[in-house]
Parts: structure tokens; sequence; C-alpha cells
């Protein structure tokens, strides 16, 4: 089974966004109170409740007077929020994710519809009270729709992301492009097919909106709390940001499929990049990057086409070994941004250097494990390397196919 998500905005009339206002209320109380019932139950027996176990309080609570309002709710809401705070609690201790937080009513708002949503006419149709939502529909939706999450923005937008369930699996090719690819900050990615070496420059999306941040920022500190103002300043900011994230999920997205559309897999390093961020004085430049973005846009839409990933370990000497003769270099600063090996006098760029040997690793740990691969150019480093990691995402995410609102 194939799954895929098409992310459309809708475009709810104002009694819907009452309706909705409702549910993203309930859903984020529920939230907060299972979330709190199980860290409680959790001090006193040394384990978490089940997801019965949490359900079994809803007809409790939507019965009780102070709690009334929750049978308003559509219930399977209620019921999918459940299933997502135990999933959240289950990566938890599986070391996939830290501790589920508790929701504040002034970030992003959502909710999830596993069932009973259909597309009629170009709008979507949510379960209970709320009905036919007008939306902009620019992709057909293939597939059974299995679940319909819909949020709404700091900025006030409201979007309806999609999931659906296609019947068969991709076809595993092993005919076209090998790329490796060396992630930085002056250069966003050097990219290496074996035959050429191309660098994408850094867009910097956070510096370009930095001074703009900044005075709204500034005017939104000075505002009372609790006032309109404050309220209606808080979503002018919320713009700026917005304006940042979309331009890089539209950088991020066009240069993976630049990637994937030609390549039978990619290689990548395994950065840690929860890890890189204590760096303070990188941890701005490296949070606008988006590395973890791109690497799973990459993950998605090659496991569509039915090409690899590839992670090679972090800890691999990618800038040190010299791609021609595989001279390893002690350490080298920063700074050195071209080097010449000692023992052939070949002279390197030091990114266009690593991207070649991220790529030789990966072929190698490729042939390694019996894949069919087809490489075209460079050398492949008969010794060096550890065992790869091949990511998996189970769920395609596609760009939101409305534009970019004003």
């Amino acid at each position: 089974m194939l799954h895929k998500a098409v992310q459309v905005r809708l475009y709810p009339s104002k009694e819907q966004e009452t309706q909705l206002r409702l549910a993203f209320g309930c859903a984020r109380w529920w939230w907060n109170y299972a979330l709190n019932k199980s860290i409680e139950t959790y001090k006193e027996t040394g384990k978490g409740l089940s997801r019965a176990a949490l359900n079994a309080f809803l007809p409790v609570l939507k019965n009780a007077e102070d709690t009334i309002w929750l049978g308003d709710c559509y219930s399977q809401v209620l019921q999918a929020t459940t299933l997502n705070l135990t999933t959240a609690y289950k990566n938890f201790f599986d070391k996939r994710a830290g501790f589920p937080k508790f929701k504040s009513k002034h970030g992003k708002q959502s909710i999830q519809y596993p069932q009973n949503v259909k597309i009629v006419d170009g709008s979507v149709k949510l379960p209970g009270n709320i009905g036919i939502v007008k939306a902009k529909i620019h992709r057909v939706i293939q597939g059974k729709i299995k679940t319909v999450t819909v949020s709404k923005t700091p900025s006030g937008k409201y979007f309806a992301s999609i999931l659906t369930e296609m019947e068969g699996d991709a076809t595993k090719i092993t005919e076209g492009k090998i790329y490796g690819v060396d992630l930085g900050l002056k250069h966003f990615a050097v990219v290496t097919d074996g035959e050429k070496v191309s660098k994408y420059d850094n867009p910097r999306h956070i510096a370009k909106h930095e001074q703009n941040l900044k005075r709204k920022q500034k005017k939104l500190a000075r505002k009372h709390k609790g006032s309109n103002s404050r309220n209606k300043y808080r979503k002018v900011v919320a713009k700026v940001y917005e304006r940042v994230s979309n331009s890089r999920q539209d950088f991020l997205h066009k240069l993976s499929y630049k990637l994937v559309s030609d390549s039978q897999a990619v290689i990548v390093e395994n950065l840690h990049v929860l890890g890189m961020v204590r760096n303070h004085k990188l941890a701005k430049a490296i949070s606008d990057a988006g590395w973890g973005t791109f690497t799973n846009f990459l993950s998605y839409k090659l496991e569509r086409k039915g090409a690899r990933l590839v992670e090679i370990d972090r800890w691999f000497p990618s800038s040190q070994l010299c791609s021609n003769c595989f001279y390893q270099m002690g350490k080298m600063p920063l700074d050195d941004r071209e080097w010449t090996c000692p023992h052939c006098g070949t002279h390197h760029d030091r990114d266009g250097n690593a991207a070649i040997n991220i790529r030789a690793e990966g072929i190698r740990m490729l042939k390694a494990e019996g894949s069919a691969v087809s490489a075209v150019g460079g050398e492949v480093s008969p010794t060096l390397g550890r065992k790869s990691k091949f990511r998996h995402s189970p769920v395609i995410t596609e760009a939101p196919s409305s534009a970019v609102g004003n």
C-alpha cells in the first residue's frame, strides 16, 4: 500500500469557524487532561494509561456538569486525539521523539478526523456540525481517504491535510544517477553525480526577514497582554514567520525534486542536527537551513519513485579523505576550505571532495548489501565506511496545493 498526503487550503464560513474553534478547544483540552492523567498515573504506579483506559474517561466527562460541553465535539475527534497521545508516548519510550508537551491556545491548532470525510464538488465535507467547507484543491485526490487533519495557523489560515491510501508498491529502479550530497551552511548543498560537482547556495531565509521581524516583534512586545490590539498584531508577526516558512519549503521541495527526478539513489550524511544546534553561535543558521526537512523530502519522494535514500554514518571522514588516493588527513579547521593531499598532490575543494567521498561510500555500502546499482563516474573506496542506514518515511507529504496567501 502507498500513502500520500495532500494539503489544501480551506475557506470556512463564520459559522464553520465557530464550530472549528469549538472542536480545536475540546481536542486541546482533552489532550492536556489525558496527558496530565497519564503523568499522574505513571508517578503513582510506574505504568502509563492505555488508549482504552483514557477513552473510558470521556463518557464520564461528557456527563459531568463542568465538562458537559465536551459532548458538542464530534466524538471521533476526541478518540483520534487519544490515539495521537498514546502514539506520542510510545515514540518517547522508543526514543524516537521527545516527551509529549501540553498544548497552548496561542499556537497552531489542529484536529483529526479518522473517517467520514468526503470530497464534494471541489470542497471538503467534514462530519459533525461543520458540513461542506469551501477549499482550493489543485491536485486530484487519488485513493481512499484514510484521515484528514484540519489545522489553523497562527496567522489565521485554515488547511486540511488529506491522507489517502492507494494499492500497489513502487517498483524498485536500478537505473539513473547516484548523487552524493554534502550539506552545509555557506552552500546549502554540494552535489556530485560522479561526473560534475554542483553547488547550491544557502538562501538564508531568516536573515532576509530578520530586520522586519525585529521591528514587528518590538511593536508586539509594547502592546498590553490580553488586549485586542496585541491579539491582532500577533497575526502580523505570524505572517512574517509564515513567509519565511513558505520560502524555505519552496526551496527544499524544488531542490529535492531536482535530485530525485533522474536518480536511482541519493546519499547523504546522517547528521545529528539536535546536537549541532547546541552550538549557540550556529544554532539559528542550522535551524534555518532545514537539513532534516530536506532529508525527509528526499526520503518520501525517492520512496514513491522506487529509488533509495542512503544515510552514511555521521563520523565518516568525508572532508578529511582524499577522493583520489583515499589518504586520510588529520583534523581540519572549518576555515580550511581548500587543501592539497600530501600523498598524491591532488588539490581539493573541501565541500566538493566531501560530496565525492559521500557518494563513493554510499555506492560501496549499496553493493555490500547486494543491491543492484549502475553507478557512473567516480571510484569507490574498498575499505572505509560503516553500516548504512536507510531512512523510511511512510507518509508522502506534499507542499500546500493552494497559493501562498497575502
